[in-house]
């Protein structure tokens, strides 16, 4: 079993696993046979359910959070926690493996920059959000359309979730949302 945690800032890759806060870029990179992988990322050995959550705890008070006008402490990024389960050889396949991977994302909300009163650096991290939140939202409506095309390359967090989000998949989405009437329309978008 081994982990990976991954955020996506302003389109741009940081391992959230390490130590150190001025960790470089990492790079996205295209496998024919794995997928999509995040080159350079560290992949921690784990061996039970507390080491996985010492990871997200870790790697949740590494992620990019500023204050906005709606939030004190916003992410302003996109997490990605990968587990993986590989199982080599078997009975009916002594020198073949079998892998699976379970793909945790907590998305950043959609940004209204008018709500916000984000400027500067914040406003283009809102922006960024809000481009990888269409990019996935239209890689879903394609897939469930039966469209022959879908656009993963339209943002590297769909890249990156390329394979959890069609093929030989089960995807499972949670959304959180307001019944309040000043949250309609971000409600009525998540639903979308």
């Amino acid at each position: 079993i081994s982990c990976s945690f991954v955020e996506v800032y302003n389109e741009n890759f940081r391992d959230l696993a390490g130590n150190s806060d001025r960790e470089g870029i990492l790079d996205l990179r295209e496998d024919p046979v794995s997928g999509s992988y995040v080159a350079g990322i560290r992949e921690i050995q784990t061996e039970s359910v507390q080491e996985v959550m010492d990871l997200l705890q870790h790697g949740n008070q590494r992620r990019t959070t500023e204050p906005t006008a709606m939030n004190v402490t916003s992410s302003r990024s996109h997490a990605v926690l990968q587990v993986r389960v590989e199982r080599k050889g078997n009975p009916s396949n002594p020198s073949g493996s079998l892998l699976g991977k379970l793909s945790m994302i907590d998305l950043a909300g959609s940004e209204r920059a008018a709500e916000t009163k984000n400027q500067g650096v914040r406003l283009l991290e809102g922006a960024n959000i809000n481009r990888s939140l269409l990019a996935l939202g239209n890689c879903i409506n394609a897939l469930a359309s039966g469209s022959h095309f879908v656009p993963y390359r339209d943002s590297k967090l769909t890249r990156l979730l390329k394979d959890s989000l069609g093929g030989n998949c089960k995807t499972v989405m949670i959304a959180t949302t307001s019944p309040g009437h000043l949250s309609y329309e971000d409600t009525l978008n998540t639903l979308k």
